[in-house]
């Protein structure tokens, strides 16, 4: 393959994976406009369109997305290949990207970026904070974090947590002049806050289990959120009962600004789990980053 032909193909990836021609551009530090000359050179080379193009957004048609697969395992084999001769060297190096959930990413990555840089200052890593499940392996990615019960079976994955627990927990100021829920159908005659999964729009119904009794509950209340960050706060500030991973909250309850109840009926679950597909060699620098990560948690 000539130069000019690989560097239309890792321009058209670019594209896809970024869904902009600007951000594409940006990150392969070239000009919208020259960017938009070289996917049209590759379409007149192939004969076929490969994106659809809208003032607004750029996705592939049937045939780009086809050969966007294929090249997402053949620059795959090519980083492998990197990956080997880079091994030789004293410190990892080259590239490295995560995709992470954001309650992941505060947990696990957020307090180790600074000793990472430090200690791997050849390595450019990039983080995508991102709560969609997105498939790893078509975005391109090295590796992933995600609960246990949300893995795909063909990855390699490497625990980073205990089993975890939800929480029921709602601010003292709340609860007061109210009764404690009991049991989950208690709920309904509290204010609870909802969460609404990102990307999906849908509402996650409570999960509660107690012996072989499993129970889901359409909890209702007038404000919903996608962020459990804003979700912690609006409990604190005694906007409702909020439903939670316990670890989340635990702080909180100690401090005796969030009363927990229900915990008999809240279940457990795997914990969170650093994954990656599956790969003759794994690259230095994405098991620099699992050891480094592992070491902290």
């Amino acid at each position: 393959m000539r130069g000019p032909e690989f560097t239309e193909l890792k321009a058209f990836a670019a594209i896809v994976e970024e869904g902009s021609f600007v951000r594409a551009a940006a990150r392969l530090r070239v000009s919208p406009p020259a960017l938009s000359q070289t996917i049209r050179q590759l379409e007149a080379r192939v004969g076929v369109r490969l994106l659809n193009r809208t003032t607004r957004s750029v996705s592939p048609t049937v045939a780009g997305e086809t050969l966007f697969k294929r090249l997402g395992v053949a620059f795959g084999e090519l980083e492998d290949a990197v990956a080997e001769v880079q091994a030789a060297r004293d410190r990892p190096a080259g590239s490295l990207r995560i995709n992470v959930p954001r309650v992941a990413a505060m947990r696990f990555i957020a307090p180790v970026l600074g000793d990472f840089q430090r200690a791997y200052p050849d390595l450019a890593l990039t983080v995508i904070v991102d709560d969609m499940l997105t498939d790893i392996v078509e975005g391109r990615f090295d590796a992933g974090i995600r609960l246990g019960e949300r893995l795909e079976k063909d990855m390699v994955a490497v625990k980073l947590s205990d089993d975890l627990q939800m929480a029921a927990v709602a601010a003292p100021a709340y609860l007061e002049g109210r009764a404690v829920p009991r049991r989950p159908q208690d709920l309904y005659q509290h204010r609870c806050i909802n969460f609404q999964w990102p990307g999906s729009g849908s509402i996650y119904r409570w999960e509660f289990s107690r012996g072989k009794r499993s129970l889901e509950i359409a909890v209702k209340g007038s404000l919903t959120v996608n962020d459990t960050d804003l979700m912690l706060n609006a409990a604190l500030d005694g906007a409702g009962v909020a439903y939670m991973i316990d670890y989340q909250v635990q702080p909180w309850i100690e401090k005796g600004r969030l009363v927990r109840f229900l915990e008999a009926w809240s279940p457990s679950f795997p914990g969170f789990y650093l994954y990656h597909p599956s790969r003759r060699h794994v690259p230095p620098a994405l098991r620099a980053f699992i050891d480094f990560v592992r070491s902290r948690r």
